[in-house]
């Protein structure tokens, strides 16, 4: 029997000796662009935080939404214009701050989705791709509240209400703003998702906080009882996949972006829009 192994191992063609049973087997797969193009074959990690039509899980669950399907599109376009066969692994970080610094501490070949406001104080530990969408951020409070009509009133308006806000986002810094300037009295306690701000603002009337509109929209549809305070809406932001400084993905994430007259101009980047924001929310957004 040993004779017999011995042959039957003599005779496999050298490939199948070095690949049969070897996790290795894909290390041709490179996080280098440059590396990629020459062998043919790269490899991107997308970190992602979960967001309700951004990138979630389907009934059947597996991994969607308007931004994850944006990133895949990646792949068609390196193929066709590279010849390049790319790989793009997902991986769920259940904390944006963690999220946030897994990439601004990562290595090359990772690139991050989660809604991330382009900022040049930003751009100095991170590098941007083109932005994929303008963003609208909304004050809310319950909907027992009268609609605020300038800041000057919110000490009056907002009375005996509390501030809440996701850790390290842009929100936390435009509440701190408001209180610092117009309600110093206030207090600002910190959630760990827009979820939970969402459930507890509606829960009662105790907090005020700045939300996407997009989740502000979702709410509202789901007849939670919010108030949105359009005086305070903030329209100047952009969204973009966030990638480590000096990312060798740079140049092939731009040129996707920027392919056949912008990729934020197509009726895939459209389609897409509608299929997993809502029709109605896409054309608020698509017009901004």
């Amino acid at each position: 029997m040993r004779q017999i192994l011995l042959l039957l191992t003599i005779s496999m063609p050298f490939w199948m000796i070095t690949s049969c049973g070897d996790p290795s087997v894909d290390m041709e797969r490179h996080t280098d662009f440059e590396a990629a193009l020459d062998s043919g074959k790269g490899e991107l990690k997308a970190l992602y935080v979960t967001s309700k039509g951004f990138a979630y899980r389907d009934a059947g669950d597996s991994l969607t939404g308007f931004s994850v399907e944006l990133l895949r599109g990646l792949r068609d376009f390196v193929r066709s214009e590279h010849d390049m066969d790319l790989k793009i692994t997902f991986e769920e970080v259940e904390d944006w701050s963690e999220f946030y610094r897994m990439i601004k501490e990562g290595e090359d070949g990772k690139i991050g989705l989660g809604n991330v406001t382009i900022t040049e104080e930003r751009r100095e530990e991170l590098t941007f791709s083109p932005p994929y969408m303008n963003n609208i951020a909304s004050l809310i409070t319950h909907a027992s509240r009268p609609e605020l009509q300038d800041f000057d009133g919110i000490s009056d308006i907002f009375y005996e209400m509390g501030a809440l806000a996701f850790e390290g986002t842009l929100h936390e810094q435009r509440l701190r703003n408001i209180i610092d300037e117009y309600y110093p009295e206030s207090r600002i306690e910190m959630a760990h998702s827009n979820d939970e701000i969402i459930d507890s603002v509606a829960a009662g009337d105790r907090w005020f906080a700045y939300i996407d509109l997009y989740n502000y929209q979702r709410a509202a549809n789901r007849g939670l009882p919010l108030q949105r305070h359009p005086v305070a809406d903030e329209t100047v932001e952009q969204f973009g996949y966030i990638m480590p400084l000096n990312s060798s993905w740079e140049t092939p994430v731009r040129a996707y972006f920027e392919q056949d007259g912008g990729l934020t101009n197509s009726a895939f980047y459209e389609d897409l829009m509608r299929e997993h924001l809502g029709r109605e929310l896409a054309e608020v957004l698509l017009g901004s």
